[in-house]
């Protein structure tokens, strides 16, 4: 078993400590794979005086190539070509032009183990039948997008007896159905099983929103969760907080904050981050995360809020390994939390446009614009 498996493959999803050296193991060799396969990717890492060499350190992850993800919107770079890359997943492309990544075998197996996993370490399996409402898109053929396959992946921890989406395709595009989404709701709430949400925040809002002002509302069955995943998008100007979402789900649908749960990942980084009881992200073993600074890009300490740059062996079909997104993030102390989960914890707090990521990001865009790719 190479270390990349090995490090899926670990007993504890959050022992950060234990798996250490089995991490930057795994990060070293991947990177070498990268260095040696993709052209465009040793152009990027001889531009900084970069080489592959074993690491010691945590620290030493700070020095990998940083591959931003706009980058990914104007080049397709790969590692692997052909037979080896199996499934193609894209970004929602919201903000622009979407982002495309193909997956190789040894990383879905990987992919799969992490799932398991953290599923078992979360208590999201059971083997009671389900209904579930899912607040995304109704999967088509031709749609690849991550969070297509990541919401109805989601329905497979249970049985499912029947899915509803929010978003119908019709007439060559999609469009939200939330009055059918709310008939469903109230279907369901006469059924003895429970029901699962899973999706985007903004959907669910929208649909206990309109409930509350239509006067419905439901008692579900217990056993039932609200999963979010996937941020507000274009929708952040009508954001709520939290809180106010978990008050919500409890005055429509007698739900409580214990029945939420929420996600982060993104495509360019398939690490499934899940949240804890207090309702924080925890980094799991199959990752790291670093928080840079806006204008310096040099590692910030933990409680400084940065942009966030996402480390992970995962992915062979391309050049992942350390990514800079267009998150800000604060990244809080192990055994911050008090949930009992040891790990450090990445707590989002918005994004940046892309006029203001290639500002912050001046290092890297500046670099990237010096290599001929």
């Amino acid at each position: 078993m190479d270390s990349r498996s090995a490090l899926f493959s670990f007993p504890d999803p959050y022992d950060l400590e234990g798996s250490r050296s089995l991490f930057l193991q795994a990060i070293e060799e991947n990177v070498r794979f990268h260095y040696n396969a993709c052209p465009e990717y040793r152009k990027i890492a001889q531009a900084r005086g970069f080489s592959p060499h074993p690491l010691q350190t945590e620290r030493e992850l700070a020095e990998l190539p940083i591959l931003p993800t706009i980058l990914f919107k104007r080049h397709d770079l790969r590692s692997m070509e052909g037979k080896k890359l199996l499934i193609t997943a894209t970004s929602s492309g919201t903000g622009g032009t979407p982002i495309s990544i193909q997956f190789d075998m040894g990383g879905l197996f990987c992919g799969l183990r992490m799932v398991l996993r953290l599923g078992r370490y979360h208590h999201f399996f059971s083997p009671i039948p389900t209904n579930y409402i899912v607040m995304g898109y109704k999967p088509r053929r031709d749609n690849h997008t991550a969070a297509v396959k990541t919401a109805f992946g989601a329905t497979l921890f249970t049985p499912a007896i029947r899915r509803r989406y929010a978003l119908l395709y019709r007439d060559g595009k999609y469009v939200p159905d939330l009055d059918g989404v709310i008939q469903a709701i109230v279907s369901y709430s006469q059924s003895s099983l429970p029901t699962r949400f899973m999706g985007f925040p903004s959907y669910t809002y929208f649909v206990l929103h309109r409930m509350e002002e239509q006067g419905i509302t439901v008692k579900l069955k217990p056993g039932s969760k609200i999963m979010l995943g996937g941020g507000w998008k274009q929708f952040y100007a009508q954001q709520v907080d939290k809180k106010a979402l978990y008050a919500l789900a409890k005055r429509v649908l007698d739900l409580s904050e214990k029945d939420f749960i929420e996600f982060f990942g993104a495509v360019e980084h398939p690490i499934l981050y899940c949240s804890c009881p207090n309702h924080h992200f925890h980094i799991p073993v199959y990752s790291r995360v670093i928080i840079r600074d806006v204008h310096t890009l040099q590692p910030l300490p933990y409680g400084c809020p940065g942009l966030v740059n996402l480390i992970t062996p995962m992915v062979k079909g391309a050049p992942l390994t350390s990514v800079m997104t267009d998150d800000l993030g604060v990244l809080h102390e192990p055994n911050s939390c008090g949930c009992g989960i040891p790990a450090p914890w990445l707590e989002l707090l918005g994004r940046v446009g892309l006029k203001g990521l290639k500002t912050c990001a001046a290092g890297a865009a500046e670099l990237l614009s010096e290599v001929k790719l």
